[in-house]
């Protein structure tokens, strides 16, 4: 399908209640009122699309930590295309002008597959990252390998964006090409999704980073894209991404991400937690989702064939989506 063939269809043709599926408008509304878009795409059809706040379905957003799972796909796609030999690479292979303190066995010991499952040691508390002096620093890679390996074990869950960040840089050293750039050409433009333009930082201030008016994908002062947050992306896009996953990395017949990376990257675990995705089995109900600051979800529901995507302005202390889509989405599906 090409960028205008997202096709939809009435909900009843999906097997799904309508009356069910019409209550997400006024709880929207009511309560979860930070919301700018929502897409529902069931057996790969749009079954619900609505816009708050005067937004529509061109515009992008922020969508914070989703990022990651955009980080996690590329990866897949860079293994699978040889420029990286496998997740259990270790990453000061891809670092070799850091030199690391000998003592420090752990940060020697450190793969991709830690930083993707979030099991790389850390020294700061969980949740408690600091992400605000990466910010500051004027070499963001070096910042992070610095404090990577330090604190707790190796297989220990601590979720970390600056680890996500590393990811990205390895994209860069692998493949010659930014994360955005290696994206644009190996993902989005293969999937119909809107490639993503340079986003031209004049600052690395909090605003430039995080802000309402992030476009495109931001970079670190060293032009790395941001791993963990930063990327806009549509609640189509969004979805489309959803959709891929769903559909086994196809689009059009074409496999964009291998199969058996997605079967990796969202296999139930112990921590909940695949490769960049959040995994949750509920009521016998299995799913994996990207999920960001405010409120940004790309949820995917395997076993019902749907997606559902959000998109969020960035406020603190939001309400739980997934309470939204399993009250008024998936329990619109019928059996």
């Amino acid at each position: 399908m090409k960028r205008s063939d997202w096709p939809a269809a009435y909900p009843a043709a999906l097997g799904m209640d309508a009356k069910k599926l019409s209550e997400l408008d006024p709880k929207i509304k009511s309560e979860y009122t930070n919301i700018n878009g929502v897409v529902v795409v069931k057996n790969g059809y749009i079954a619900y699309e609505r816009y708050y706040h005067d937004y529509g379905p061109n515009d992008t957003h922020h969508v914070a930590s989703v990022t990651k799972c955009i980080i996690s796909a590329l990866m897949g796609i860079a293994i699978h295309g040889g420029y990286i030999k496998s997740v259990d690479q270790n990453i000061l292979d891809f670092f070799p002008e850091y030199v690391p303190d000998p003592s420090n066995k752990q940060k020697q010991n450190i793969t991709i597959r830690h930083l993707l499952t979030m099991t790389a040691p850390y020294p700061f508390e969980d949740w408690h990252e600091p992400l605000d002096k990466m910010c500051m620093h004027p070499d963001w890679i070096t910042y992070t390998l610095n404090m990577l390996g330090q604190g707790g074990t190796i297989g220990t869950f601590k979720y970390s964006t600056a680890g996500a960040h590393l990811l990205s840089a390895i994209i860069t050293r692998s493949t010659g090409k930014s994360a955005r750039e290696f994206a644009n050409e190996h993902l989005f433009k293969p999937s119909g999704m809107k490639e993503i333009p340079n986003y031209e930082m004049k600052s690395f201030g909090f605003d430039d980073l995080f802000g309402k008016e992030v476009k495109g994908w931001v970079n670190d002062p060293g032009g790395n894209s941001t791993g963990g947050w930063g990327l806009t992306l549509t609640p189509r896009d969004m979805s489309r991404f959803g959709y891929l996953y769903l559909n086994h990395g196809t689009w059009n017949n074409q496999q964009i991400i291998p199969e058996s990376w997605i079967d990796e990257s969202t296999k139930m675990n112990a921590n909940n937690y695949g490769y960049l995705w959040w995994l949750r089995d509920e009521d016998g109900i299995f799913s994996y989702s990207a999920l960001g600051d405010g409120g940004n979800v790309i949820c995917c529901i395997p076993e019902k064939n749907l997606i559902v995507a959000i998109a969020s302005e960035f406020t603190m202390n939001v309400l739980d989506r997934w309470k939204l889509i399993k009250e008024c989405i998936v329990q619109s599906v019928k059996d």
